[in-house]
């Protein structure tokens, strides 16, 4: 199970460790604050970005 994880961590790291990730997060936020004002600014709009973030820094 050790080994298994070991092997999970590190291929999960180096995908996202690329600079393909980092352009797909910058996108993610770009398109996101471009319907901001679609959205005028609301708490949900908000909401939206907050908890996706969360979950990507908790795992």
């Amino acid at each position: 199970m050790n080994k298994l994880f070991h092997k999970f961590a590190a291929r999960a790291s180096h995908v996202v460790g690329t600079p393909w990730a980092f352009l797909l997060a910058v996108a993610v936020v770009v398109v996101w604050a471009s319907l901001g004002p679609r959205f005028h600014w609301s708490d949900t709009h908000q909401l939206i970005i907050n908890t996706g973030t969360t979950i990507i820094t908790f795992l």
